[in-house]
């Protein structure tokens, strides 16, 4: 989407921001499991089911960041490749 609606090019700021969006999503996610075990009384390791990690929040804000760095290596010739066969040009 942002190639295709947006002036930016592929590059360091398009990388940058697709990695921040997958992280504040991880995050949006992260809080509404905490609001929802703060709204249902329940205890966050009961309602969460962290099993005692006491880090399993920033775990996943790591795999976060760890897949969204992966996967805009590991896909992104292939994604250009695409999008170069629909008639969507590199800016």
């Amino acid at each position: 989407m942002l190639i295709r609606k947006t002036p930016l090019v592929p590059g360091k700021w398009l990388f940058f921001l697709v990695t921040s969006v997958c992280l504040a999503i991880s995050a949006c996610y992260e809080f509404i499991e905490w609001w929802t075990a703060l709204l249902c009384g329940e205890s966050a390791e009961a309602f969460l089911g962290t099993q005692g990690d006491v880090w399993d929040t920033q775990r996943d804000m790591f795999l976060a960041l760890l897949g969204a760095i992966l996967g805009q290596l590991s896909l992104s010739r292939i994604h250009d490749r695409e999008l170069g066969k629909m008639g969507i040009p590199d800016k």
